[in-house]
């Protein structure tokens, strides 16, 4: 399993799998190879459901995202 966490708190968002980490990667910009986390907006959580992501990660960067216009998210693999 992977966790996604706020990297600004730290605080744990969730868990993935090993398939939503790649559909991630496959979908979201990544600045290096060992780039581990992405800025996500409601517009990133938009293309993503365009594109197909899975239902709870929409969910979980829906809740994670909140009220504020952006959140830096990053993963780790347990």
């Amino acid at each position: 399993m992977v966790t996604l966490k706020d990297k600004d708190t730290g605080q744990v968002l969730g868990t993935i799998s090993e398939e939503e980490l790649q559909f991630l990667i496959d979908d979201l910009e990544e600045e290096s190879a060992e780039d581990m986390d992405y800025y996500i907006d409601a517009d990133t959580i938009d293309m993503l459901e365009e594109d197909g992501a899975p239902p709870s990660l929409l969910s979980m960067l829906r809740n994670a995202l909140g009220e504020q216009d952006g959140i830096e998210v990053e993963w780790s693999r347990n």
